[in-house]
């Protein structure tokens, strides 16, 4: 899967990482949909049964979940995510200040139980 040269982001063990080396991560059999792809933004549907192999790649480059599924968003996560369609309860949300920029990841769970939107944004501060 080609998606084009993207914004380098940091990781936090201190090499470079793109969104398109992010999504990456996760292998291609992990993803149903490539809707966008772009230096500040990317969407995609994977499927929900590889939640734990997508929560275990933004963990290690994002931290834990700074809002998890099941907690009210808070202010601050709705401003963070309002351009992107807003948080909401059953929603997740990753985030990480880098120099310059900060990069967040917010799942979308589907009514169907079996997609999951993931959207992810990279922030000039």
């Amino acid at each position: 899967m080609m998606l084009g040269p993207q914004r380098n982001t940091a990781p936090k063990d201190g090499s470079v990482m793109s969104l398109k080396e992010i999504i990456d991560r996760c292998g291609v059999s992990n993803v149903h949909e490539v809707r966008h792809i772009t230096d500040e933004y990317g969407e995609l549907v994977f499927y929900k049964r590889k939640v734990d192999e997508w929560n275990r790649v933004f963990s290690n480059i994002l931290g834990p979940p700074v809002k998890p599924a099941g907690v009210e968003p808070s202010q601050d996560d709705r401003n963070l995510a309002k351009d992107y369609g807003g948080i909401w309860v059953n929603q997740t949300l990753f985030k990480k200040e880098f120099d310059g920029f900060t990069l967040i990841a917010m799942y979308w769970p589907w009514q169907d139980g079996v997609h999951v939107t993931l959207k992810m944004a990279h922030l000039k501060k």
